[in-house]
């Protein structure tokens, strides 16, 4: 039987969708996401994501903020390798991946806050202005959050 994930599909046009799925591989173009509100199931299609969250709770907890940054994490992890993501949007991700190469179409990334309620996040390559790996990826971070300009 396959595994029920809990997701949260984040589009390039801002948009969320949150729901599970049980189809969904990297390999492929599209997957299907039940809504959590109830109703069919929707057909989606990678190319048109962000990104999209695997998530404990779609509720999340609304007090909490997330840590940004790698917070002196190691650079490398059983989760991979430190990694660094800036979405076209200006959103920045920090996590760690096992399975990031430049000419993919996407990839698995852990985030680095462990309290987080993102298990793991499937990054859209298209939707991205920059991804950096290794020690790259702490100075990405640092000139993000320190609001440097390009």
């Amino acid at each position: 039987m396959t595994e029920l994930n809990r997701v949260v599909a984040h589009f390039t046009d801002g948009k969320l969708l949150k729901g599970t799925t049980q189809d969904f591989f990297p390999n492929r173009p599209r997957f299907h996401l039940q809504p959590a509100s109830g109703g069919m199931p929707i057909e989606v299609r990678c190319r048109s994501l962000k990104a999209l969250f695997f998530v404990k709770e779609f509720a999340g907890n609304a007090t909490r903020r997330d840590l940004r940054g790698f917070l002196n994490s190691p650079g490398e992890t059983a989760q991979g390798k430190k990694i660094a993501v800036r979405f076209k949007d200006g959103e920045l991700l920090c996590g760690y991946s096992l399975s990031y190469l430049p000419d993919r179409e996407g990839f698995f990334m852990f985030p680095s806050d462990s309290g987080s309620n993102n298990l793991r996040i499937y990054v859209i390559v298209a939707a991205t202005v920059e991804v950096k790996a290794g020690p790259s990826a702490d100075a990405l971070a640092q000139k993000v959050l320190a609001g440097r300009p390009e």
